[in-house]
């Protein structure tokens, strides 16, 4: 009864909080798996080489690669970004200045927004494996600054060059060099560390001093800005709701055309049966056709019923047979 109790006192407050925080819950889990991510890629593949040429190399393309890739696919999985590449009208057809520097703040505005989704991902990776150390020890022990090696102070540039190169692996040290190495391995982590948290305070402050620029200039007050947040949202599911329904529909009548009836009908009393040409007609690779100036091909079917001599019957109580099938569903 207790638990029932505090269920029903706060997790309606915590469901209000976390109300219009999608963004930052969503940003939240990216960082908490790329923290997970980085320490299995480090524990399964990393494995510096220690040799001389190799460990900048090797230790660099740990540190870069990954972030890089984890930035590309934060572009990718942003709508916003597709919405940006695959408008159709361009955002400089307008020839009064006005309306183009209006288009080129838009733009730039949709930028930086899709950058910081896209940055959450390499920009916690970064982090992560500076303040690990061991890239960044494997990378830059060759190019240490160190001026005594135990048992060996006169040696030359390349020879030191290359005991330092080999400190990443504790097992090609000689016993003599043990507390060098140790010394070593200590200043390339305090330098790793240090330049991961120096990263981290600058990526916060240049959140926070960008958010309080944006409200600072913005025409929206704090009540209105929160509105128009739940109103995007809200419109976009609502959207997908009805494109989903929508494309439904539609292709049920494509099916109903070229099978004579659609899946979850009841009281079926005849079908059609294809002809091997008709077959022909729908198989092979499909390709978003331009049909006119206005509207396109979706799919082969789609094709096939435009063109196809047998009538598309599409009544309003055909459609709403159709809709209750797809309720039905």
């Amino acid at each position: 009864g207790f638990i029932l109790i505090l269920k029903m006192t706060f997790l309606p407050q915590w469901l209000t909080f976390l109300k219009g925080k999608e963004v930052v819950i969503a940003n939240a889990i990216i960082a908490i798996l790329t923290i997970g991510g980085q320490q299995l890629f480090s524990f399964f593949t990393f494995s510096c080489p220690c040799h001389v040429g190799q460990n900048l190399t090797y230790g660099l393309a740990f540190l870069g690669v990954p972030a890089l890739i984890l930035l590309v696919v934060g572009y990718a999985l942003n709508n916003q970004t597709w919405r940006l590449v695959t408008g159709t009208s361009s955002p400089f057809q307008d020839e009064t200045t006005p309306n183009r520097l209006l288009q080129c703040k838009l733009i730039c505005f949709v930028l930086c927004s899709i950058t910081g989704r896209a940055l959450v991902a390499p920009v916690t990776w970064l982090a992560v494996t500076l303040i690990n150390g061991s890239y960044y020890v494997c990378a830059m022990s060759e190019y240490v600054s160190v001026h005594y090696y135990g048992a060996h102070p006169n040696v030359t540039d390349s020879e030191r060059q290359r005991i330092l190169a080999e400190f990443p692996c504790s097992q090609l040290v000689p016993p003599e060099l043990t507390r060098a190495r140790d010394e070593v391995i200590l200043l390339l982590r305090y330098q790793s560390q240090v330049a991961g948290w120096l990263l981290i305070a600058v990526v916060v402050i240049t959140v926070f001093l960008s958010y309080c620029l944006a409200s600072c200039f913005s025409p929206l007050s704090f009540l209105h800005f929160r509105y128009w947040s739940s109103y995007v949202h809200n419109e976009q599911e609502l959207f997908d709701e009805a494109t989903d329904q929508h494309s439904r529909l539609y292709a049920m009548q494509h099916v109903r055309k070229f099978f004579g009836f659609v899946p979850g009908s009841e009281n079926v009393k005849e079908i059609r049966i294809p002809s091997l040409r008709e077959w022909q007609a729908i198989s092979g690779l499909a390709f978003l056709k331009r049909v006119d100036e206005e509207h396109y091909d979706y799919s082969l079917l789609h094709d096939w019923q435009r063109w196809s001599p047998i009538p598309s019957r599409y009544t309003s109580k055909s459609l709403g047979c159709l809709c209750a099938c797809l309720l039905y569903k």
